[in-house]
């Protein structure tokens, strides 16, 4: 009975090796399974001269990294005469960034004479900008359209700005933009370009004196936004801002301020010059009434000097300066002229009052 605990021992310690051996067993068929899974990836890496070890293809397996994705992406960087350490693409992929879109950034950069180290393309890339594109963009400069499509007034696509004069423009324009690889990260983007142009057309437009100016002359808007140096902490810069359409915005539901006050002064001076000319008419008839009302008066006048006339000759008369034919041949004379006018009819003048 006391030997069975020592038997129990002894079964034990020999069971141990067997346990190890079947562990180490495992672990190299686990290995040798690893090996045999990336061994063509191996072998394509060594044909494109782009060495990797083997060790480090089986410890991208252990680490869930995609050995032919780091393998790809060091070929074509060998071959673009880019050296660039395979540990550094793994710590990129791990960081949750886009291991080939850098590497193509890197190439067409080196290509493109652009100045991009591995650094700042996986920085740009882990801030959530397409460094590709971005190189592309400095490279290639694209058009931006000023507002963006289907904003701006009434969803037309246009900026609405209104010059001193108050008449209403509707505006587009072009910008032109590259990207800047030194301002990426952290500077602003294409809606920022987008409002601050768009703020700089049209305070150009209301600083000019009237619209006839900014349509003359469009050029002068672009060029004074162009000096703004708008572009300042962005990732882009503007290359050229052209003015595509301008336009006097017609007046309907959103009337034009400008045309309609127009309209308004127009009717205004027209109704003021009616005020004026119904003054002076009023003004003619009470000269006219004035002037027959003298008229009466001058008349009346004379009616009273030719009653003085009777008196006058008798006063004569009576004392002897006037002689009775003389009297006579007044009387004679002043009948003559009565039947004269008679004869001559209703357009003669008017018998006078004796």
């Amino acid at each position: 009975m006391n030997n069975i605990p020592l038997l129990a021992a002894q079964g034990e310690s020999s069971a141990l090796p067997a346990i190890i051996a079947i562990v180490f067993i495992l672990v190299g068929l686990v290995v040798l399974a690893m090996v045999f899974n990336v061994i063509g990836i191996w072998l394509r890496a060594a044909i494109s001269s782009a060495k990797v070890s083997l060790w480090s293809l089986v410890g991208m397996k252990f680490r869930r990294v995609p050995p032919a994705l780091i393998v790809d992406a060091r070929i074509r960087l060998v071959k673009a005469g880019i050296s660039i350490p395979t540990d550094l693409l793994e710590g990129h992929f791990l960081a949750g960034g886009d291991v080939l879109n850098v590497v193509n950034a890197l190439i067409a950069a080196d290509k493109a004479g652009i100045r991009l180290d591995f650094k700042k393309a996986t920085a740009i890339d882990l801030a959530g900008r397409d460094v590709l594109e971005a190189v592309r963009t400095s490279v290639n400069p694209k058009v931006i359209d000023c507002p963006a499509p289907k904003s701006g007034t009434g969803g037309i696509g246009m900026l609405d700005a209104v010059a001193k004069d108050g008449i209403r423009l509707l505006v587009k324009a072009r910008v032109t933009v590259r990207a800047n690889i030194d301002r990426l990260v952290g500077g602003a983007s294409e809606d920022t370009i987008i409002a601050r142009v768009g703020q700089g057309i049209v305070s150009a437009i209301g600083s000019a004196n009237t619209y006839k100016d900014v349509l003359e002359n469009p050029d002068r808007i672009s060029a004074r936004v162009l000096e703004a140096g708008l572009d300042s902490q962005t990732g882009f810069e503007i290359v050229s801002i052209d003015i595509a359409d301008i336009s006097v915005a017609g007046v309907s539901d959103v009337a034009n301020v400008g045309a309609r006050l127009e309209t308004e002064r127009a009717n205004a001076d027209k109704q003021l010059r009616q005020a004026e000319a119904e003054g002076r008419r009023a003004m003619a008839v009470a000269i006219e009434q004035e002037m027959k009302a003298r008229v009466q008066e001058m008349q009346s006048r004379v009616v009273e000097a030719r009653a003085e006339v009777p008196k006058a000759m008798a006063q004569a008369l009576r004392e002897g300066k006037l002689g009775v034919m003389d009297y006579y041949r007044l009387q004679n004379i002043e009948s003559d002229t009565d039947m004269r006018r008679a004869i001559a009819g209703p357009s003669a003048v008017p018998t006078e009052e004796k």
